[in-house]
């Protein structure tokens, strides 16, 4: 400042930060903002200077969310009033980036109760999907009006669509290039030479005279069947298992368009509920879950043991945070039974992008104990982890090398 008059550049800083802590941190800051978008006068106080338009607005819509608890005198408070919501929905997008927009949407829910937001189609039309929304409304599906639900469903296929175009190709080459590998032979019949792989390894013997390959060894995708793999997704649908739920979906719709692998798609809670056939729709698949519910894993292992027919070639994903409700003892003999079977059981914590899990650390030590590889996963690297099971490498090894902290213990661990 010169004398009590702010600078410009300290005018930014101290802007900045009227807006972030608002009105009632003036006086800390030693300002005092004037008018509402009005020009400096010459007599107006020195130490004191004006919010612009943007400004004001940018703050009156921080006010009704961020200082709706509190007295401090700045202006705002959404209330229990649908139209202020629908209005403050629109303001936030006016202001702050897309990005931003979201998480002021998920702190007015989590902040202010406000699930009405939606179940009204006017407010919902308003919001900036993301997956956190459509989580929200999967835990709401059952309470979501009629005239709703096209709205909410929409809302929904925007995400899953989006989800789609960022993962299904990194899924679908990772999954047929091990499946590849996986059935590579050495003696293929004419109809199943992989005839890029047998050139390459035979370039050695290339003739320049008859402009030719001796082609000395072949190398073939071996008998093709209808399925070279079973996977199933046996996925916790309980309240904290959200986003994982909704990952989970996307993968599976996805597997369930490739010929080569046999997928089957299966939520619990406290029942369990076969979604398989849901699996071309993703956003039937989705809304055919009810977030929020208790937690019986044994009684989902109990089911998968009933429809897995090929125990060798099987793939079982079950996503839990191994919060158990139901029979323990009985839930870890079934994992163990599963795993004796021939079964490939990889157990993950959480299925999203948040990092660390909170989850149940007796019972992860004990399914490590069993050889069931025990961590979470993000969504970015669950193509590459299915194309190591599919290959049969040492996930173990596979979560190390990607800085991921797996479970350890024994059966008696803990």
């Amino acid at each position: 400042m010169t004398g009590n008059r702010v600078e410009p550049q300290e005018q930014e800083r101290l802007r900045r930060w009227r807006l972030i802590l608002g009105k009632a941190a003036e006086q800390g800051l030693g300002i005092r903002v004037s008018g509402n978008g009005a020009g400096t006068d010459e007599g107006e106080d020195e130490g004191s200077f004006t919010l612009s338009d943007v400004d004001q607005g940018m703050d009156d819509v921080l006010a009704a969310l961020y200082d709706a608890d509190k007295q401090s005198g700045r202006r705002g408070g959404l209330g229990a009033s649908s139209p202020r919501i629908a209005r403050w929905l629109g303001d936030i997008r006016t202001y702050f980036p897309t990005s931003t927009v979201r998480l002021m949407q998920q702190d007015a829910l989590d902040r202010l109760n406000l699930t009405e937001m939606l179940l009204q189609p006017e407010m919902l039309e308003q919001v900036e999907p993301d997956i956190h929304m459509v989580t929200t409304l999967l835990t709401l599906n059952k309470a979501i009006p009629e005239e709703t639900k096209e709205t909410a469903r929409m809302v929904v296929r925007k995400v899953v669509e989006d989800l789609e175009r960022k993962l299904a190709n990194p899924l679908m080459q990772a999954v047929r290039g091990s499946l590849n590998r996986a059935t590579h032979t050495r003696r293929p019949r004419a109809n199943e030479i992989d005839w890029d792989r047998t050139i390459r390894a035979n370039l050695k013997n290339y003739l320049p005279e008859k402009k030719t390959i001796i082609a000395e060894q072949l190398i073939g995708y071996g008998h093709k069947r209808s399925s070279l793999r079973d996977i199933v997704l046996c996925v916790d649908q309980s309240g904290s298992m959200g986003t994982s739920v909704v990952y989970s979906g996307v993968f599976g719709a996805v597997l369930a368009t490739l010929r080569a692998v046999s997928t089957k798609m299966v939520v619990f809670d406290t029942s369990v509920v076969d979604l398989t056939e849901d699996l071309q729709d993703p956003v039937d698949l989705l809304f055919g879950t009810q977030l929020g519910g208790g937690t019986d894993i044994n009684r989902a292992l109990g089911y998968c043991q009933q429809i897995i027919t090929k125990p060798n070639q099987t793939i079982l994903v079950l996503i839990t945070d191994l919060y158990e409700g139901g029979n323990e003892r009985s839930m870890l003999q079934r994992a163990a039974e599963l795993v004796a079977s021939g079964v490939q059981v990889i157990c993950l914590l959480a299925l999203n992008d948040t990092g660390a899990p909170i989850y149940d650390h007796r019972n992860a030590a004990r399914l490590a104990g069993m050889g069931i590889p025990t961590f979470a996963c993000t969504p970015d690297l669950f193509p590459d982890l299915m194309a190591a099971a599919i290959m049969k490498q040492d996930l173990n090894l596979w979560a190390s090398q990607n800085d991921i902290v797996t479970a350890r213990g024994d059966a008696n661990d803990r």
